[in-house]
């Protein structure tokens, strides 16, 4: 069987996991293959040698599994980062988390410090590093498979020296002075129900609690308590309001929401008077 008649026979199968059928069958060959797009689509009516591969990631995929796992990568701000089972599947939102800080920093114009809380796949702390040349990050997490593989993004992206890498539950390893803290926490309520695919992800880099935002408000109380200039989270998009409310408690300088790429509320940048 021919790779486009390989692709037409097996994107049948994923037309009620994805609405990108072909695109994603086409994923999955060109990583048994290990070959690009372009590849691919010059050689459509050469002959797949891999069905018997190809058939144990569809089966795997039609189960809801996500294909960031099959592939062991993700896209991340035009960059590729090493992903696998056990630590959460970078989102293009992220983006504007990452787009923000870099906004304050090169604004700031000087050597910055910063701590990034749940560091995952470590896209955050990475993609910093590479856009900015003057910075030193600490990224911690809970999870020692996520520290594992977030120092394999670095060393992928050539910005080890710029990263360390700690074993934390928040700041509790964490004594330096810091300019910025930024998080992309869990903020999800515990009894939300997940959509199937995010089902295979790890529980405790979602849930945050009963609320939802307890982890949140945790990470707002000792950012304040460190005099740390600069605070930047996502957050749930229902929780702008609770936030506002919450932002009252703190001598804050200024504070800013603002919205994923659907338009849903997904973060905020706060400044604490120093």
């Amino acid at each position: 069987m021919t790779i486009k008649e390989t692709i037409k026979k097996q994107s049948s199968r994923l037309k009620y996991v994805t609405h990108i059928p072909a695109k994603e069958v086409e994923i999955l060959m060109m990583h048994l293959l290990d070959k690009n797009t372009i590849w691919l689509h010059l050689n459509y009516n050469q002959e797949f040698t891999k069905e018997k591969e190809l058939e144990k990631l569809i089966k795997k995929r039609e189960t809801n599994y996500p294909i960031e796992y099959l592939i062991n990568k993700a896209t991340f701000y035009g960059e590729n980062f090493l992903v696998k089972e056990g630590v959460l599947i970078p989102r293009p939102e992220t983006e504007i988390l990452v787009e923000n800080a870099v906004e304050i920093i090169k604004k700031e114009n000087r050597a910055f410090k910063v701590l990034e809380i749940g560091t995952g796949s470590g896209i955050i702390s990475v993609m910093l590093a590479l856009l900015i040349e003057d910075i030193s990050i600490i990224a911690v997490d809970i999870n020692e498979k996520a520290i594992e593989l977030a120092k394999q993004n670095a060393k992928k992206h050539n910005v080890e020296h710029k990263i360390e890498f700690r074993l934390s539950n928040l700041y509790e390893k964490v004594n330096e002075d810091i300019d910025m803290t930024i998080s992309n926490p869990p903020y999800i309520a515990d009894d939300y129900k997940l959509p199937e695919n995010v089902k295979f992800e790890p529980s405790n880099a979602l849930f945050g609690g009963k609320v939802g935002d307890e982890l949140l408000k945790d990470i707002i109380d000792e950012t304040y308590e460190r005099k740390i200039k600069y605070l930047l989270c996502e957050m749930g998009y229902d929780q702008k309001k609770p936030l506002e409310e919450y932002f009252k408690k703190f001598d804050i300088k200024k504070y800013s929401f603002y919205q994923d790429y659907e338009k849903f509320d997904r973060g905020f940048t706060v400044q604490f008077k120093k």
